[in-house]
């Protein structure tokens, strides 16, 4: 409501600002009422029936001025102000228009979040939600070395919108970093960047070693217990079979691709099977007639690669090595809160995504003048690590290299 509400409103300041006599007729007192002020959620009525009224006056009133706008005798130039293709734009995502009924479209009938608009004024923005924080704008992961006898400087920056994955920023970082011949040996990422894949395509393609925790072994069943995961099955790659902890072999084995285009072989044993020991609740609660415990397993290096980081990443010694992860966090508090030098990560002064990354960019820099404190040899503040030795590692906001 607050988004179409302030779209309509901006769309009218720049019409009243452009060609006022031409708007004048248009609009009523009313209007006036309505779009007089910014829109924010406290001015919306109370009650749900009168807060979809509201929503469906809004889309009707944009209809009214798209009408106008591109009627033939209207100024064509008109059709170019950017505040009013944002309109027409955001009033095709949010809105259907079935003759004079004007219908507010809902959940799925929207466009994907990283398609639609979200923000009247920035075109580039996106909303997004993590750990049930939601905001409109961007991501910045930042890049930065950690060697203890070095400087510690922000040697990558990628600015993507809100709505895109962590897991999609890896591989471009590797790239980037590449290009400018600035690759490390060693990258230690958040978890959110950490996949099979990546670790076998940094081992493969750059000679990294990324380091990070994966996700860990589970039954797809949800068991309170104790139940057989998926380490305990010994594949034969070769046969293309599994064995199961009880012995039984697999009855088959096909290769797919799942949505994301990712290769994984599906392996199923039969329900027989399965219902021919004690310890079946302990594997599987599979409903399916034919079919009983299945695996989902990824190509035979990342499968190998996911089960030798996930017996890593509980070991000591492991975790010590982890350990200089933490220390990013600094360097994302300086970039989010030390605004006397007119740093804005959080909140960007500018809008669209090339305009924002510069200003990233431009941020970075900044940060990079710590330099001196390493000339005048000021040491570096303590890095925080998890209090439990035996818990997983930490989940981290951003990651360096």
């Amino acid at each position: 409501m607050e988004f179409v509400g302030e779209t309509l409103r901006a769309a009218l300041e720049a019409l009243a600002a452009a060609a006022p006599a031409w708007l004048s007729p248009l609009v009523t007192a009313d209007w006036a009422k309505r779009y007089g002020a910014r829109i924010d959620s406290y001015r919306f009525p109370k009650g749900d029936d009168v807060r979809r009224e509201w929503a469906g006056q809004v889309g009707r009133d944009g209809f009214t001025i798209l009408e106008a706008v591109y009627a033939p005798r209207a100024p064509a130039w008109l059709r170019e102000v950017p505040a009013v293709q944002v309109l027409r734009r955001a009033w095709i995502e949010q809105y259907h228009r079935d003759g004079e009924e004007v219908r507010w479209r809902e959940g799925k009938d929207l466009p994907p979040g990283r398609r639609r608009l979200a923000s009247p004024y920035d075109p580039d923005a996106r909303y997004a939600t993590k750990r049930g924080s939601g905001w409109c704008g961007y991501k910045t992961p930042l890049s930065e070395t950690c060697e203890p006898d070095a400087p510690h400087l922000i040697t990558h920056v990628v600015t993507t919108d809100a709505t895109v994955a962590d897991t999609e920023v890896t591989a471009a970082v590797h790239q980037g970093l590449a290009t400018r011949e600035l690759l490390p040996d060693e990258h230690d990422v958040d978890a959110g960047y950490v996949t099979a894949a990546h670790i076998v395509a940094a081992r493969d393609a750059h000679g990294i070693e990324l380091l990070g925790p994966v996700g860990l072994d589970t039954c797809h069943e949800n068991y309170e217990g104790e139940h057989f995961t998926q380490s305990a099955f010994t594949i034969d790659w070769e046969a293309r079979n599994a064995v199961c902890p009880q012995g039984k072999i697999s009855a088959s084995w096909s290769d797919q691709r799942k949505s994301s285009g990712t290769p994984v072989s599906r392996v199923h044993f039969t329900a027989q099977d399965c219902a021919a020991y004690p310890v079946q609740d302990m594997c599987t609660k599979s409903a399916n007639g034919k079919w009983g415990r299945s695996l989902t397993l990824l190509p035979q290096d990342q499968q190998a690669a996911l089960e030798d980081r996930r017996r890593e990443q509980f070991t000591d010694q492991w975790q010590q090595r982890y350990n200089i992860r933490a220390g990013v966090e600094g360097t994302n508090t300086k970039a989010t809160r030390r605004t006397r030098i007119r740093i804005r990560i959080r909140r960007t002064c500018y809008t669209g995504l090339p305009k924002t990354r510069l200003g990233h960019i431009f941020a970075a820099t900044a940060i990079n003048i710590r330099l001196d404190a390493w000339l005048s040899e000021t040491p570096l503040g303590g890095t925080r690590t998890s209090p439990d030795s035996n818990s997983p590692p930490e989940r981290l906001l951003s990651y360096r290299s």
